[in-house]
């Protein structure tokens, strides 16, 4: 949102800088992205000077161009080449001297330097009209009224030029109040005025209008859910012309295009007090009656952009009294109802609508105009006769109109402010301090938060209409801190806390864990947006409305995701990635599936470049190590399987009680070429409700650590090169000795001292007796057990 700087001191007087007011607009929340500097004219007409051409003649080296002297005042002669077919000696011209910077539409500029030109020296340009800024006229030059223009003198003295600093806010969806230059006034006077800082703030009221004679239009509201208050003025005799200069700069400061003055005025007022008005053309409304309600479904409606609509029904429709639709209410206009330079009479209508039957409407039609964005939102529903009675006023100025009759009003039933009890000690204990009673009043009066009655350890307060975002207590401490300042909360020192006990069925318990240890490991949390775009449809949960096309459905999975993480840093030169989120996916099969997952992603080097260690590529068994560790927390028994999985090339999963708990493999090249991705990566996810559930049923039992010493022996296996670790690994786990403790593979060999298809497994059991030590003849018959069932399952044979 922009927000004019001049525009903002029409309703806050203060003498404060464009960088301390942004800094100010920040800490209350309106976060000020930037500051841009917006001329009337580009550039301002720096450099340009008043000058009188003394002599003209040919070129001697070019046809088309004029060799000519200009007079600059002060006795200053220049020699200018110049190739415009009109210019004459004798005239005042603008002249535009060396070093001054010529501007195009684009806001690109060249620097005026002294040249030769087909051998002649030029010392400046006389200009044109376009190459100024001016028009887009660039039939010849700029020929000036000698009566009017002095030679010498400035040629930007001559107009009222203006100059201003425009903040881009990145004003927060909820902030309704805000999207308006009076909105975000009236909230920086509340920080001011609260924290010694000098600024003059008045609140706008309707203006007394003189209206003469009477209408004959009526108006009719059908449902008063839909349409609470709607307010119509009829202005006769309107004269439809471009809008003064003042106007158009206020506009095109903020990035509007002037359109015309009834136009403009609506926009003014629309950016100024945040409340949409839309005017119609009176002559075109039938019957002299205007209705508020709903069309039958289907009804073909064409609006101001040229496209037909079929409606469905529940738009809230503007009609005229034989039901034609001439607008979408709070959303756009009828092509056939607008205004046009014919227009002699209008219809102004200023109102407030239901937001939800606004949003419904607009996205149902894929529009998201100011109007839109705001009604859908929430506007205040006590500035509607405010903000129409300031548009009729610049109407009846600027368009020369009549107001007829009196205004036409439905408000049956009042919007009533908020209602709510706000607790001293729940401020304190959110804000970690104490705030001073009376400053918080104080703070409440700046925000027009009334405070109705003082309560034992709180205040009953009523919130005006227009904060739709404020309706319980806890939104009203933000509101109070916001304004107190974020930045006067001290951080403590000390923290106190009584630990609790968590259970096992504690899910959150889990996931901090898992995240401290991912943390621990060099990991980053990051947390994408559930709703995405896919390619394939299949089993996919699809929103009724959504935003955009790139937002249109549920994710079926974390990966995408965490890969646009990836090449959003490997763009930044950040290619060692090591991500976790945890989220969820959703799906639509027999029904709706809902299941949240930790996922992880890692790509890269497994460690940071140092001069200790050589360069080290993450892999699979790094990412499989990682799962391994948070699996470990679980104490539960899970085995391995292969798994097919289309995002993968190279995948297993580990299986618990007959349910998958974890998918791990090396992402397929398709989908890294999708996300511009040129490094290997690799992907797991996690069941979380699974693992929850596991954990909770298993019982966690504490023993003492052993007092005698774990006794280690080796095993190097000769194997078919088909075998995997797992199932070596497997069958060891079979082995019915109580000593085995650890199992481990420290070596793997595939050399040429080898038989063809042959492979040597190294591999380490740990034993241990907890209630004495191990005999040599114990250790012997776990070993031999150990051999036997290789030799049974494998067929290995034992390297010497």
């Amino acid at each position: 949102m922009k927000i004019s700087n001049n525009w903002l001191k029409d309703y806050i007087k203060t003498e404060l800088k464009s960088e301390r007011i942004g800094e100010f607009l920040t800490d209350i929340g309106l976060e000020v992205e930037g500051i841009e500097k917006f001329e009337s004219i580009k550039g301002s007409l720096e450099g340009i000077v008043v000058g009188k051409v003394l002599t003209c003649e040919k070129h001697p080296n070019a046809d088309k161009l004029n060799k000519t002297t200009v007079d600059m005042g002060n006795g200053k002669i220049l020699n200018i080449v110049c190739g415009a077919p009109n210019v004459e000696a004798g005239q005042t011209v603008p002249v535009a001297v060396v070093g001054t910077k010529i501007y195009d539409k684009t806001g690109n500029f060249f620097e005026i330097k002294e040249a030769k030109i087909r051998g002649e020296v030029s010392q400046g340009m006389i200009c044109a009209e376009d190459e100024l800024g001016l028009s887009d006229d660039h039939g010849g030059i700029m020929v000036l009224d000698k009566s009017k223009y002095e030679v010498g003198k400035d040629f930007s003295d001559y107009f009222e030029l203006v100059n201003d600093e425009v903040f881009e806010i990145g004003l927060t969806p909820n902030r309704t109040d805000a999207m308006s230059h009076y909105g975000v006034a009236r909230d920086l006077y509340a920080f001011l005025s609260t924290n010694q800082q000098k600024g003059d703030f008045e609140k706008v009221s309707s203006v007394a209008l003189n209206n003469e004679g009477s209408h004959e239009f009526s108006l009719e509201i059908e449902n008063a859910e839909l349409t609470p208050r709607y307010i119509g003025a009829v202005i006769e005799n309107v004269k439809v012309s471009e809008s003064p200069s003042w106007l158009k700069d206020r506009l095109k400061a903020i990035g509007l295009s002037p359109i015309n003055n009834i136009v403009d005025i609506t926009n003014y007022i629309l950016h100024g007090f945040g409340q949409p008005l839309h005017a119609f053309d009176a002559d075109k409304i039938a019957d002299k009656k205007v209705k508020v309600g709903t069309v039958a479904e289907g009804t073909k409606f064409t609006t101001l952009d040229g496209a037909e609509r079929t409606l469905n029904g529940s738009e809230i429709i503007i009609k005229d009294g034989q039901d034609n639709p001439m607008c979408i209410a709070g959303v756009f206009g009828g092509a056939n109802s607008g205004v046009s330079s014919k227009t002699k009479t209008i219809f102004l209508e200023s109102a407030y609508f239901n937001p939800v039957a606004v949003r419904k409407a607009a996205k149902a039609h894929g529009l998201n105009t100011d109007a839109s964005f705001r009604f859908e939102r929430g506007v205040d529903p006590n500035i509607t006769r405010t903000a129409i009675t300031h548009a009729i006023k610049m109407i009846l100025d600027l368009a020369e109109g009549n107001l007829v009759g009196e205004l036409l009003e439905e408000y049956p039933k009042k919007i009533e402010d908020n209602y709510v009890i706000i607790r001293f000690s729940k401020i304190e204990q959110i804000l970690g301090t104490k705030i001073h009673k009376e400053k918080v009043k104080e703070i409440l009066k700046a925000l027009e938060i009334q405070v109705l009655n003082e309560i034992q350890n709180g205040f009953e307060v009523s919130v005006p209409a227009y904060r739709a975002d404020v309706t319980r207590e806890i939104d009203v401490i933000e509101e109070i801190l916001r304004i107190y300042g974020y930045n006067k909360i001290e951080a403590p020192q000390k923290f106190s806390f009584t630990p609790v006990k968590l259970s096992s069925n504690d899910q959150d318990e889990l996931e901090n864990n898992w995240a401290r240890t991912l943390q621990s490991l060099g990991f980053n949390e990051v947390m994408n947006n559930s709703l995405t775009s896919v390619k394939d449809e299949t089993d996919t949960v699809k929103l009724l409305n959504p935003l955009s096309n790139d937002l249109a459905f549920m994710r079926k999975s974390l990966l995408e995701g965490l890969l646009q993480n990836a090449i959003y840093n490997i763009n930044r030169k950040n290619q060692d990635i090591k991500f976790f989120e945890f989220g969820k996916i959703y799906h639509k099969r027999e029904k709706y599936e809902e299941r949240k997952q930790l996922a992880l992603l890692v790509s890269g080097r497994n460690v940071a470049e140092n001069w200790l260690q050589p360069k080290s590529t993450t892999d699979f068994y790094h990412l499989k190590a990682f799962v391994k560790v948070l699996l470990e927390k679980l104490a539960v028994d899970y085995k391995e399987v292969a798994l097919s999985d289309g995002r993968f090339s190279d995948a297993l999963a580990y299986e618990s009680r007959g349910e998958t708990l974890v998918r791990i493999g090396k992402v397929a090249p398709q989908m890294l070429k999708d996300f511009d991705i040129d490094q290997d990566c690799f992907y797991a996810e996690i069941e979380l409700e699974l693992a929850q559930k596991l954990r909770a049923e298993n019982e966690l039992k504490f023993k003492d650590i052993p007092k005698f010493n774990k006794i280690r022996r080796d095993l190097a296996l000769l194997i078919d090169k088909n075998i995997t670790y797992q199932e070596l690994y497997q069958t060891a786990k079979k082995n019915k000795s109580p000593f085995i403790k650890n199992i481990n593979l420290f070596d793997v060999y595939e050399g040429k001292n080898l038989p063809e298809g042959k492979k040597s497994y190294a591999m380490s059991f740990e034993l241990l007796n907890e209630e004495k030590t191990l005999e040599e003849k114990e250790i012997s018959a776990v070993m031999d057990s150990l051999i036997k069932s290789f030799q049974k399952e494998f067929n290995a044979e034992l390297r010497s």
